[in-house]
């Protein structure tokens, strides 16, 4: 994968959820019911948005075109 490719991938994967937590997106998530996991529906969003962010990130570093040339400098 090229660097500018990859650069393009991250922006999204870690704008969408930003926009997702900021106001006006926020309202279509800011209820108090239904309660999931024990959370109101609000914080159980936010929460999901975090994590869905992290393990895109994580699977975003997998496919890093700098990483894998770090690996082969040692």
């Amino acid at each position: 994968m090229s660097k500018k490719k990859f650069n393009t991938i991250y922006i999204v994967i870690v704008t969408i959820p930003f926009l997702l937590l900021i106001f006006p997106l926020f309202e279509l998530a800011n209820r108090a019911t239904p309660i999931v996991m024990g959370l109101p529906f609000s914080f159980f969003y936010i929460i999901l948005l975090i994590l869905l962010t992290f393990l895109g990130v994580l699977i975003l570093y997998r496919f890093d075109p700098d990483h894998k040339l770090e690996e082969g400098d040692e």
